[in-house]
């Protein structure tokens, strides 16, 4: 299940004020971003395949600072946090080498990224 993630609770994991270890999968997203519409199938889908992962939402037109915060440039975007610790490890999943024509990211590159920074 992907749940949405408000901007209190961004700011709390971003500021390392989460004490509970967790590993969180976030999707970056904008109401205008096709890509973005696309994807949301395939990355709910995602989050019933990992037990060890948590998997949110984000609506960029809540916050539209974090994309200059977790230096990222455009929509979707996934970020992978590790998180208990004081400060949270944070990885941005770059762009693929070749993007999917309807989601950007495929199911396949997401899945390579979870595992390689979980």
């Amino acid at each position: 299940m992907v749940a949405r993630l408000s901007k209190l609770s961004l700011q709390k994991i971003l500021s390392g004020q989460i004490k509970d270890a967790a590993t969180i999968a976030v999707k970056f997203y904008a109401n205008r971003c096709h890509f973005c519409h696309a994807l949301k199938d395939s990355y709910e889908s995602l989050s019933s395949e990992y037990d060890d992962v948590l998997f949110f939402a984000f609506n960029m037109e809540d916050y539209p600072d974090v994309g200059r915060i977790l230096n990222f440039e455009g929509v979707p975007t996934i970020c992978l946090m590790k998180v208990g610790n004081e400060t949270p490890r944070i990885r941005v999943m770059s762009e693929p080498e070749e993007p999917h024509p309807d989601t950007w990211y495929s199911v396949p590159n997401i899945k390579t990224f979870i595992e390689k920074e979980k």
